[in-house]
């Protein structure tokens, strides 16, 4: 409970670590990304277990659902993404590109594109219907842990070990703002609803808030102890 703080559910399935959670745009359903190398599907008020997506070779680290809730896709250390159907769990599409571990994935607002961050130092944008490769993004020395992208659509952040977030023109590719500020590698990023705002989080242990135009770092979020 978002208000109370009270634990309403614990979910058992998975047989080895979940590397990430993502809930349906309807509030209806919750995805998750194992270590086992499956994909569940739960019901995200009685906790029961609604599908197990099985076709990765390796650990899932990261899953999205698609703005309409229809589809939903995965990143895997097997180097791979996948676009499921939400609904029946059948297997839509498998993109290849990427030469290291996918560490994470996101639908544009819109849910015609999919990006994908890699350990190879890339990001890639794809077609999310046709599973075709439009983009490749290069500009982080060192692995990219996390992508976002922001509300029009228009831009993509990313988040590497190399210290930094860039953000990108997620049509031409065009790298425009590189955000610095964190002493250790940045594990996730995150745009605020109204897209004015980005958030990092990073393994110096603070959240850092940026202005997603203009770069200007605001607020760094201390508390924390260890890694965020």
């Amino acid at each position: 409970d978002a208000t109370s703080g009270a634990e309403l559910l614990t979910l058992k399935g998975h047989i080895s670590y979940v590397y990430g959670v993502a809930f349906s745009p309807d509030g209806k359903w919750l995805a998750s990304a194992g270590n086992d190398g499956t994909v569940k599907v739960w019901d995200a008020t009685s906790g029961a277990e609604s599908l197990t997506l099985k076709g990765h070779t390796s650990a899932v680290t990261s899953v999205a659902f698609s703005p309409d809730g229809k589809r939903l896709a995965s990143a895997s250390m097997d180097q791979t993404v996948k676009v499921w159907d939400a609904t029946s769990g059948a297997e839509l599409l498998t993109l290849k590109g990427h030469t290291s571990f996918v560490m994470s994935v996101a639908f544009s607002p819109d849910g015609k594109r999919l990006a994908s961050a890699s350990d190879d130092q890339t990001v890639k944008v794809w077609d999310a219907t046709s599973g075709a490769e439009s983009l490749t993004l290069k500009g982080h020395s060192n692995w990219v842990f996390s992508v976002a992208f922001g509300l029009d659509g228009k831009r993509l952040a990313s988040a590497s070990l190399d210290g930094t977030v860039k953000l990108w023109d997620a049509t031409s590719g065009a790298e425009s703002i590189t955000l610095k500020g964190h002493t250790r590698r940045v594990e996730s990023v995150a745009f605020s609803p109204d897209g004015k705002r980005l958030a990092s989080a990073s393994l110096d242990g603070t959240v850092k808030l940026w202005g997603a135009t203009s770069g200007a770092e605001p607020l760094t979020l201390k508390g924390h102890t260890q890694p965020v």
